[in-house]
């Protein structure tokens, strides 16, 4: 099951707790994420399935839009609601133009220093272990960029924002350093992403969806089983991937059979509740992938010199730097660089075999 699955994360569960999930209703063992979100947070959340995992390397510097609230008043350890107050309560009655200039502060490449519960790692250990040992958490300022900060509305103590920023950048950390400005506290309140790379919530399910459509498919599967509730918090909502274990591949084998991803019902009976006969509907085009990247369908001749590793020709690509190579309009085979000229070397293969063969063999 080769794909890319985006899952509107809901609120108390870990990003890891919703690839586990999206583990068992797939009997997929090979999904990772995007980029983690923490328990509070929700939004889009990207899954790479079978051997798409591949493609993280590619989305390590995604660019993410995030819309939510800061309350002003008092800070918290965490530098969000989940955290314990680290400043007594304050009345606070914010105007909408001291705000606005303080925003301003924020806008551009800046010097952000990251949460003490967040992935940093200090000598190779996550700031957040040490924070939850109550031990010194001492993080360098990194820079970061946060390309748009809009001010949504003003409340009486709290603050409405959009924000679109580089990856990397910690919105915790604005909600902080506000409060800090204005004298009086704050805290990440809310956090829902809207966006990752070219990801958004129209593209996007619940795991309930996608745990009927399976249940659908496959009668009997066991897709809503107890045990990962979102308990362990990272502190890492909005961290960059590259400080995050943002791709989790592998983990504990699953005993049942994997979903198919096309295929016909084996009766005429209509599925309850407009549910798809296989679970294409749930996964992204294949063709809307890395959008950055011209794609090229190879034929047969081509095709099978990509999947073994050897130089091809693509005359009309002479000036790409890298593109997508399918197979069909499904399957992508692989991301190819050129090297000279018209001639390109498979970068990264994603299917050795023909999908045909693929599927005799199982």
């Amino acid at each position: 099951m080769n794909g890319v699955l985006i899952i509107d994360k809901p609120a108390g569960l870990t990003s890891h707790d919703v690839v586990n999930r999206a583990r068992r209703i797939l009997g997929e063992r090979s999904i990772g994420h995007l980029g983690t979100l923490d328990p509070m947070a929700t939004g889009v959340l990207p899954l790479v399935t079978g051997s798409l995992t591949r493609l993280a390397q590619f989305y390590t510097k995604s660019e993410k839009i995030y819309e939510g609230t800061i309350r002003f008043g008092f800070a918290t350890d965490t530098y969000d609601a989940e955290g314990e107050p680290t400043s007594l309560v304050q009345q606070v009655s914010l105007r909408a133009e001291e705000v606005e200039a303080v925003a301003a502060r924020f806008r551009g490449i800046i010097e952000q220093t990251p949460p003490p519960f967040s992935a940093k790692k200090i000598k190779g250990v996550p700031a957040y272990k040490l924070a939850r040992q109550q031990k010194e958490v001492v993080l360098n300022p990194v820079q970061v960029e946060i390309k748009e900060f809009e001010i949504l509305a003003v409340e009486a103590d709290r603050v409405h924002f959009r924000a679109r920023v580089a990856s990397g950048t910690y919105m915790r950390a604005v909600a902080h350093e506000m409060g800090r400005e204005l004298a009086c506290g704050a805290h990440l309140q809310s956090l829902r992403r809207t966006s990752v790379a070219e990801f958004n919530l129209e593209d996007a399910h619940t795991l309930e969806q996608l745990s009927e459509a399976a249940r659908a498919i496959l009668p009997g599967r066991d897709t809503n089983r107890k045990g990962d509730t979102g308990a362990n918090r990272t502190g890492d909502k909005d961290a960059s991937p590259e400080e995050d274990d943002c791709l989790s591949p592998g983990g504990t084998s699953e005993n049942s059979p994997p979903v198919p991803l096309a295929g016909r019902r084996e009766s005429d009976e209509q599925r309850p509740g407009g549910t798809p006969e296989t679970l294409e509907a749930f996964f992204i085009h294949p063709r809307k992938l890395l959008p950055q990247l011209p794609s090229v369908t190879a034929d047969e001749p081509t095709a099978a010199r990509i999947r073994s590793g050897r130089t091809v020709n693509l005359p009309d690509l002479s000036r790409a730097r890298q593109v997508k190579v399918f197979g069909g309009q499904r399957e992508l085979i692989a991301i190819a660089t050129r090297v000279a000229g018209t001639l390109f070397h498979a970068k990264l293969v994603l299917a050795t075999q023909p999908a045909g063969n693929l599927a005799k063999q199982k």
